[in-house]
């Protein structure tokens, strides 16, 4: 019976040669991982040092090919192929392509972009990661999103066998308090916006339009995020109907070397929703259909050169709007979990997340409702663990001492 060949990515035995004074040769058969098995050789200075590189040539062995991702390429050259690859293939969403490339950029290529692939083990990859979850656990969590597929394409390219990333640790996901705007707060929000909206003698920059408040009450009117607000159109809103509505059906988003554009679609298929508007926002929309000024992308909220508003510019007028009212902890988000949590208090959670555009129930009550779990009434029942003989005596099944004749 012949010798059973060797496993792959095995070596056999070293066989070890004097070639000279202070040079020794080690060589040694290797099954590499296309199947075939090669001779392989090292030298060192000594017996052990030369046998010590062919174990280290072993170990750093990859299949003989053409192509360009090996052991030997460094990190930073593998992530921007893995961004060529998924950029090529066209089945990831730009803007979440641009949000891969910022943190390849930001956090991945500066800290380990100078590793080569065989280098970048699951120890050093989890201390990194958990670096960066020290003070920015959101960048954690997509650096290890980014990190895994890149080295996923390491694996589908025979450089690795095993994805290192999959043995890291798990990334702390801190727990958030959810906080809503209670009547008094939201008073004090429309107090800073018109504040805000106020012309000031001697201040600098454009003046402020009506479009801030007039953004927020349409939050408060749907819970829909900043982004579908600012992609509504007048076509998807119908204020003639029995019961005034608008549609969500699309979403404001970026993407580097475009800009700013309009996605003819929601963040998910829940998302695509049609919502009965209150009073108070069909009055405030009827009265800016009188005065619209027409543009080219039919927008409701549109910039003065007729293009879409962008949520960060929201987002940076809101921030100056509530500079001076000690509401810095409120957000265009705050306004979603104000609407979820009074619907919720007034019908249910399943109402609650349908106007917010959630798939499921269970994302609303644990990120948007300000509400704890209700236990059921068991009051009765836990009665029996009051003070009491009787009642101690029943719990624990003891009897009482017969009384003296």
């Amino acid at each position: 019976m012949g010798r059973p060949p060797l496993e792959v990515g095995t070596g056999g035995d070293i066989r070890i040669n004097k070639l000279g004074p202070d040079r020794y040769r080690a060589r040694g058969r290797f099954r590499d991982f296309d199947g075939k098995t090669r001779d392989v050789e090292a030298t060192g200075a000594t017996r052990s040092a030369a046998e010590r590189a062919l174990k280290a040539k072993f170990r750093d062995r990859v299949a003989p090919n053409d192509d360009e991702v090996t052991r030997e390429t460094y990190v930073h050259t593998l992530a921007d192929l893995w961004l060529e690859e998924i950029t090529a293939e066209e089945r990831i969403l730009p803007q979440t392509i641009s949000r891969y490339e910022i943190s390849v950029r930001v956090s991945i290529k500066p800290a380990v972009g100078s590793l080569r692939i065989r280098e970048a083990s699951a120890g050093r990859l989890d201390k990194f990661l958990r670096d960066v979850a020290k003070d920015r656990p959101s960048a954690a969590r997509s650096a290890k999103i980014a990190l895994g597929q890149m080295f996923g394409l390491a694996v589908r390219r025979g450089a690795l066998t095993a994805n290192p990333v999959r043995d890291t640790s798990r990334l702390r996901n801190p727990r958030r308090k959810v906080t809503a705007l209670e009547t008094d707060q939201l008073e004090l929000v429309r107090a800073a916006i018109r504040q805000w909206q106020e012309p000031t003698p001697g201040k600098s920059g454009p003046r402020p339009t009506g479009d801030l408040g007039d953004i927020v009450d349409l939050m408060l009117a749907t819970g829909a995020r900043i982004g579908e607000i600012l992609a509504l159109r007048w076509e998807d809103i119908d204020l003639a109907a029995e019961h005034p509505c608008l549609t969500i059906c699309g979403t404001i988003v970026y993407v580097k070397g475009r800009g700013f554009f309009r996605q003819d679609w929601t963040k998910s298929e829940a998302g695509f929703r049609t919502v009965i508007l209150p009073r108070f926002a069909v009055g405030m929309l009827l009265a800016r259909q009188v005065s619209a000024v027409e543009n080219p992308i039919d927008a409701i909220f549109a910039t003065r050169r007729g293009t879409w508003l962008s949520p960060q510019n929201v987002r940076r007028q809101w921030r100056q709007a509530r500079a001076e009212t000690g509401l810095e902890w409120v957000t265009p988000h705050t306004f979603r979990k104000t609407v979820a949590t009074l619907i919720d208090k007034e019908a249910d959670a399943d109402s609650a997340a349908a106007q917010l555009g959630h798939g499921s129930k269970e994302i609303t009550k644990k990120h948007y409702i300000v509400k704890p779990a209700l236990a059921p009434d068991s009051s009765d029942i836990l009665e029996q663990l009051g003070s009491g003989t009787a009642n101690s005596n029943e719990l624990t099944g003891q009897r009482r001492p017969p009384m003296a004749a």
